[in-house]
């Protein structure tokens, strides 16, 4: 009888161990910075994986795929739409190739503090902003975090005021809103990809490009620039981004395991950019770099340039309703 039981037990375990094998599903999660503790972006990976798999014991499996090892920018969009990937964290400018109103982000000049841009992108505006991703494109926005505050670098001289740019070959994401940013001010814009940004800086193809403190450390770009010019023109934004089908596959707790594990995730990557932002001066300056703080009326000579053609842009874009939604939400949470 011991025998049966024994071999009846055995004959359960064969049958339950593939079963509990298929039912585990796997997050594959890219991002863009280094496999290293010091990115934003790979931290609050490391602790997304971390929560996940054990809050869902190991139902859940997620494999990073870090510095851009599951494709470009293009080709990691298309993923995310296909349900090839099934989460990526990717900033503005990929995005608005498959998602437009994306652009409305990069208007410059907008926010008073890293506080007051979170408490735009966690408001309604966000929330619905997300939504009409998700119907457009099968794509659920679950999180904003920060791609760092972007900032002006050149090889040629300190940008005081918009006249320094005159004559500037700058380097911009591929994205027309970045252009009449930079061609408002008076320099030329030159769209090239992130990876072939420091050859293009070191063979002097541009003389400059804007970027995030985090960026600018995580491409080594200040081996490339003498000067930096803080003044924090974009806010730019990295997505988290999710696969609705395969987001949907999911069980309600495992939905919910996977909102939570975003928030933990978006929480760390926002303080890690804004604590690198807030230190740019002094960063920086230990790298070599030249550094330049503007003052408020010296970045409202930017702002009276800039904003009013970029905003113009972008409604024809995307529509004077979202505009008008994006900045009532900026009026609505600034500092009393």
């Amino acid at each position: 009888m011991k025998l049966v039981n024994l071999v009846a037990a055995l004959a359960i375990g064969l049958c339950v161990a593939p079963t509990a094998a298929l039912a585990q599903k796997v997050i594959k999660y890219a991002h863009f910075q280094p496999a290293q503790d010091d990115q934003p972006k790979h931290k609050a990976a490391l602790a997304f994986k971390e929560y996940v798999e054990s809050k869902s014991k190991g139902a859940l499996k997620v494999q990073i795929f870090p510095a851009g090892q599951f494709g470009k920018d293009a080709e990691t969009m298309e993923a995310l739409k296909l349900g090839t990937l099934e989460m990526g964290v990717v900033h503005d400018g990929a995005i608005a190739g498959t998602f437009k109103p994306i652009t409305l982000l990069g208007i410059p000049y907008l926010y008073e503090s890293h506080e007051h841009a979170w408490r735009v992108y966690d408001s309604k505006f966000g929330t619905d902003l997300g939504e009409l991703m998700r119907e457009k494109t099968g794509i659920r926005m679950l999180a904003l975090a920060d791609n760092g505050v972007r900032h002006f670098t050149n090889s040629l001289r300190p940008i005081v005021s918009p006249a320094d740019m005159k004559g500037m070959k700058i380097r911009i994401q591929p994205s027309p809103v970045f252009q009449s940013l930079v061609e408002s001010l008076g320099a030329s814009a030159s769209a090239i990809p992130w990876g072939e940004l420091p050859t293009a800086l070191q063979g002097k193809v541009v003389d400059g490009q804007e970027n995030g403190v985090t960026n600018i450390l995580a491409a080594s770009l200040y081996q490339y620039q003498k000067y930096a010019t803080l003044d924090g023109h974009v806010w730019s934004i990295h997505a988290y981004l999710v696969n609705d089908r395969f987001f949907k596959s999911l069980t309600p707790e495992q939905q919910q395991i996977v909102t939570e594990g975003t928030r933990i995730a978006r929480d760390i990557h926002r303080k890690m950019t804004a604590d690198q932002d807030k230190g740019a001066k002094e960063i920086l300056t230990a790298k070599g770099m030249q550094v330049t703080t503007l003052t408020p009326a010296q970045v409202g000579e930017f702002r009276k340039l800039a904003q009013p053609p970029v905003t113009q842009f972008v409604v024809k874009e995307v529509g004077k309703e979202w505009v008008d939604r994006l900045f009532a939400a900026i009026n609505a949470t600034k500092s009393k």
